[in-house]
């Protein structure tokens, strides 16, 4: 199973749409984003995707991105935290602007990925038995060229795309 792992839109709806294009050509259909999508507006981007969608720290009108998100139905969800499991692969999902959390999950040994952004940076990374994720950014302030992540679960392989 493949699934797509977004993060720091900030209302950038180009290379969300070109993102989206490309999972759903590679018959993705279930979303991690780890926040930062900023307003409900470009929630129903998502239509036909399953979204589970971490609180970022700039997303503007919380309550508005969890009617949004519900309003997608087929199991998408909203939240500080996202904590779910595919294929027998334990994930979890926060922004990452609270190092704290985002640590704890990290060293929990619960999961097998955790997914995070805020920093805009890619990185692919093994802590102990967990994978630990950022998809880089498809909007916001430019630290590398926009990118996000696909993740085959059962072979534990991240692919970047870059969207530069």
């Amino acid at each position: 199973m493949k699934i797509g792992v977004l993060s720091d839109t900030h209302d950038n709806v180009d290379t969300l749409q070109a993102a989206l294009d490309i999972l759903r050509r590679q018959d993705i259909y279930i979303v991690i984003h780890c926040g930062d999508l900023t307003s409900a507006q470009i929630v129903p981007l998502f239509s036909g995707l399953e979204l589970h969608l971490a609180q970022g720290n700039v997303d503007s009108t919380p309550a508005a991105l969890a009617r949004a998100v519900l309003r997608l139905g087929n199991g998408s969800t909203y939240g500080q935290i996202y904590e779910g499991e595919f294929d027998g692969a334990r994930v979890a999902a926060i922004h990452g602007d609270d190092k704290a959390a985002r640590k704890a999950l990290q060293e929990s040994g619960l999961y097998h990925y955790v997914f995070h952004g805020h920093t805009h940076e890619r990185k692919n990374k093994l802590k102990g038995k967990t994978r630990v994720v950022n998809p880089g950014a498809l909007g916001g302030k430019r630290v590398e060229s926009r990118s996000f992540c696909t993740v085959n679960l059962e072979i534990d392989d991240v692919c970047f795309v870059d969207l530069g």
